[in-house]
């Protein structure tokens, strides 16, 4: 058992993180930047430790530092929680050299699937299917008009190690394929020092449907099924639900064939712990490997709240050494849930963010009503990272009694001070399509472009 745990991350997923080790009567550290000097992990933690500026680089993302906070701390393990240096292969490897445990997949793993177009390769190898694309990585823009002409237009050109929706340009032909080459490279190289970008077959109205894995340090891996995360606006998820309604609706024999190929692929890369494998889905049922994600997700909620388990819980619980105490046939799903992204942006001025002080706080409750959050009235939102202020998810014994509770819950989900994208979740509540599961992710960018614009300007 371990008796102290480091959390290497902020706001509401160090919250979660922390509350679980509470749970086990695991003491923990909390890391925390200057701006971040009165966050609520950094108040409900055992511990903490000031490691830096505000700027992530000079913080959360300095290896170096937070080893010295788990060394100085004492700590038996180390949860990296999502972003930042959670998918860091190498960090992974520092913990285990200073005798701390990762909590997470091991470097090896990491480095099997270390970026998407490694990670192709391998899904290739499980004999899974991926979309038409380069092989590997196109190092000029010349190399990717040839590869775009040769899988054929639409495509999409993807930074190998991007993540949330950067680094990625669909083309239409060679001039946009060349603009959007040098646009991805730019961008990945901001955000993950990698410029590194290749090129993929883009589906057109594809539905992003994920599935949820575990595996512990003996080889057994179960998936615990599936997310529709196509709610998406600039490849940036807004809302999920579990199950998907697009495989309930048309394609129930594809979730146990797409669960099947989610371990396939963990099993190929000898994965340990907590890890989400990413699909598309097309109109007819086809789906194709889009990427691994190599930690907890934001979105986990959903899959607890279907399945009964604690995610985070058995994240800690692996990295302990412990078997997996559930076999594929133990995984019951019961009932729909749904989980809205709540940011600080503006949704009335091109979804700009809005950091600043929160003057009041008031988060909505009852049956079937969860909020994972680090807000509270009088937190001040940094401007240094990104805009989340938590995320409400509700549980209904189905699709629609879930969505029925979001409807409520959105509209008693009370914050001043900022703006918030709740009066946008609540017109695509509001929206005939979504509300039959009749959407794909390009949905919010129809909906904007729309007449159905006219709720979210009612909500004004």
């Amino acid at each position: 058992m371990f008796e102290k745990i480091l959390v290497a991350n902020r706001g509401e997923i160090a919250v979660r993180i922390i509350r679980a080790c509470k749970e086990l009567n695991i003491r923990t550290v909390a890391v925390y930047s200057e701006a971040d000097a009165n966050s609520m992990h950094v108040q409900l933690a055992d511990e903490a430790i000031c490691i830096g500026k505000p700027a992530a680089n000079e913080s959360y993302l300095r290896i170096d530092r937070i080893i010295s906070a788990a060394e100085i701390a004492d700590v038996d393990a180390i949860h990296p929680g999502y972003g930042f240096l959670s998918e860091n292969a190498h960090f992974a490897d520092v913990c285990e050299s200073c005798n701390i445990r990762f909590i997470g997949p091991n470097s090896r793993a990491m480095n099997s699937m270390e970026d998407k177009a490694v990670s192709r390769a391998l899904a290739k190898k499980a004999g899974v299917p991926v979309p038409p694309g380069s092989d590997g990585v196109v190092d000029t823009e010349q190399d990717a008009v040839a590869a775009a002409k040769k899988i054929g237009y639409p495509v999409m050109i993807k930074a190998i190690a991007g993540g949330g929706g950067r680094g990625m340009r669909v083309a239409h032909n060679d001039i946009s394929v060349v603009k959007g080459y040098h646009t991805s490279r730019m961008e990945a190289e901001k955000a993950f020092g990698n410029s590194g970008v290749y090129v993929e077959k883009f589906i057109e109205n594809p539905h992003h449907v994920e599935f949820q894995i575990l595996g512990d340090n003996r080889g057994h891996i179960i998936h615990l099924g599936e997310r529709d995360c196509s709610i998406q606006r600039r490849n940036q998820k807004v809302i999920e639900e579990s199950p998907s309604p697009l495989i309930d609706a048309k394609f129930k024999k594809l979730r146990e064939k797409m669960g099947k190929a989610a371990v396939k692929i963990a099993e190929v890369a000898n994965y340990t712990n907590a890890g989400t494998v990413e699909f598309i889905v097309d109109d007819q049922g086809n789906f194709y490997f889009l990427e691994m994600n190599k930690r907890i997700q934001v979105e986990h909620p959903i899959t607890e709240e279907v399945t009964g388990i604690d995610l985070v819980r058995y994240q800690i619980m692996i990295a302990m050494g412990e078997p997996l105490r559930h076999s594929q046939s133990d995984i019951q799903f019961k009932g729909h849930a749904i989980e809205c992204r709540i940011n600080a942006e503006d949704p009335f001025d091109d979804f700009r963010p809005s950091p600043g002080r929160i003057e009041m706080y008031y988060q909505p409750g009852g049956r079937g009503v969860r909020v994972d959050t680090h807000a509270y009235a009088g937190y001040t939102i940094p401007s240094y990272y990104d805009s989340m202020i938590g995320k409400l998810i509700t549980y209904g014994k189905d699709r629609r009694e879930a969505m029925d509770k979001m409807t409520r819950a959105l509209s008693e989900y009370m914050i001043t001070g900022v703006k918030t994208t709740i009066s946008f979740q609540q017109a695509i509540l509001q929206d005939p399509n979504f509300r039959r599961g009749v959407y794909s992710t390009t949905f919010i960018e129809q909906f904007l472009s729309g007449a159905r614009r006219e709720l979210l300007e009612e909500k004004a």
